[in-house]
């Protein structure tokens, strides 16, 4: 696939991250590469099984052979502005007009479904039709007032969706059309699927083992394969959770634990390894213990009670993030563990110099997270960074296999800017997720929220036509 991107204009820097979340989902498909769409040249369109041209700067100058080569019939799917362009040069490509319309549409119809959408996203490109002309309206976006227009139309080989659904994106989201809606384009005789993941979080050192038992036996009854991400190392040094105490706490020194965890795999669980301290030694990070620090990245909570992340650790470098490696590594075989070979990053967050690192690192096959991408991955400029979370397998900018997580978490109350997430939330976003034809539907649970939570989430996941598989299975 080649996927072209505008880059001009106050947020041109923009565009190359767009361009790195589009080939990360073509990534399920195969391999692709990405370039300016200014720098296109004559007949590379009909090189590749399908050309994606992402249009977030109004009236990017698109090149004259690359609008030539979309009117002879290139398989292009086209995403957001400067369709207009296309329709002034070649009036008889079936469409009359686009225009930005200035209404701002909430749900996104497809096959059946309704997908949020956030108004702050802004409004979208209006297409009209010529008249006479073949065409398929494949989503259509609603205002609040009940009225409708086409969100997603094909022409020929030409597919136009009306914005470019990376901002504002959540579980429920319209960018789950486009996910799908790449099926449709490149593997069109796939057929339904819905796979289901649960995975075990936070557990380390300081972790109750009766509730890590509990919760293995009870997933092995049900026959539900999952996994359990681990830290080895726990810091809690101001004695938060200790009444003052200091401690410092690894695997090896918590044989009941190791003991856990060994039960935790011999009943089906797939463990993956999950920082090495998910924290940061010597300060707050923001808060000063493990598992509920940023181990990767710094961040800090503002005065409204909300974190902010702040960049990377001081000294972050290549060998830094793999030196955390391998010193985790050394902490799972002093307790008597096999190190895994699926990564998580704590709070999904990392520098691109990490996600590289472990993208390099030996024994690693997989990453099992939502993603922090960054300018420059292209080799763009800017500062900017967005998260993206992928609902099947992708093989991602960085480099490395990605496992889907795309439900969250259910949370009992708020915390930060982070509100309260229940069964039922989930469940209606898993449900909303079954538009991807193949998906992968992933959640996480903490072990000290006991069994009453879990099982709602098994029976609902499988009463929704979801199986649950190990994340071994998708690779």
């Amino acid at each position: 696939m080649l996927v072209l991107y505008d880059t001009s204009g106050q947020y041109g820097s923009l565009g190359e991250l767009y361009a790195v979340q589009a080939g990360n989902l073509a990534s399920h498909f195969g391999a692709w590469q990405a370039v300016p769409v200014t720098k296109y040249t004559s007949g590379s369109a009909r090189k590749y099984l399908l050309t994606i041209y992402i249009g977030s700067t109004y009236d990017e100058p698109l090149p004259d052979a690359f609008l030539a080569d979309v009117a002879a019939g290139a398989p292009v799917l086209w995403l957001g502005a400067n369709l207009w362009q296309l329709i002034r040069k070649y009036p008889g490509i079936g469409f009359q007009t686009a225009t930005l319309d200035d209404a701002d549409p909430t749900v996104v119809r497809y096959r059946g479904a309704e997908l949020t959408r956030n108004p702050a996203a802004g409004g979208t490109v209006h297409a009209v039709l010529s008249q006479g002309v073949y065409s398929t309206t494949l989503a259509e976006a609603v205002t609040p007032d009940g009225a409708s227009a086409p969100w997603a139309v094909r022409v020929g080989a030409l597919t136009f969706v009306a914005e470019v659904p990376f901002t504002y994106v959540t579980f429920d989201d319209r960018y789950l059309v486009l996910a799908d809606l790449l099926y449709d384009l490149l593997a069109p005789s796939a057929p339904p699927r819905h796979r289901a993941l649960v995975r075990i979080e936070d557990v380390g050192p300081h972790s109750d083992p009766a509730q890590l038992r509990a919760i293995a036996q009870y997933l092995q009854s049900r026959n539900v394969p999952f996994s359990v991400a681990v830290f080895p190392v726990y810091d809690d040094p101001a004695g938060i959770y200790s009444g003052g105490v200091p401690v410092h706490r690894t695997l090896s020194e918590s044989p009941q634990v190791v003991a856990a965890l060994t039960d935790m795999r011999e009943r089906g669980g797939t463990l993956i390894m999950h920082g090495y301290t998910h924290g940061f030694a010597g300060a707050a990070n923001p808060y000063g213990v493990s598992a509920e620090d940023y181990e990767f990245y710094r961040a800090h909570v503002d005065a409204a009670g909300a974190v902010q992340l702040d960049g990377p650790v001081p000294g972050d470098s290549a060998a830094w993030a793999l030196d955390r490696l391998e010193a985790a590594r050394r902490e799972w075989v002093k307790a008597g563990l096999t190190p895994p070979d699926i990564w998580e990053f704590p709070h999904y967050t990392a520098s691109a110099v990490d996600y590289r690192a472990i993208a390099t690192a030996p024994g690693i096959r997989a990453r099992y997270e939502q993603v922090m991408y960054f300018n420059g991955i292209l080799g763009g400029t800017g500062t900017r960074s967005v998260s993206q979370y992928f609902p099947y397998l992708v093989k991602d900018a960085y480099g490395t296999p990605v496992i889907p997580e795309t439900l969250g978490n259910v949370a009992t109350q708020r915390f930060n800017q982070h509100g309260v997430r229940l069964v039922p939330d989930i469940l209606v976003s898993a449900k909303r997720q079954l538009v991807v034809r193949d998906n992968v539907a992933g959640f996480f649970y903490h072990p000290f929220l006991g069994l009453e939570y879990l099982a709602q989430l098994i029976d609902g996941m499988q009463s929704l036509g979801y199986t649950f598989v190990p994340p071994s299975s998708l690779l």
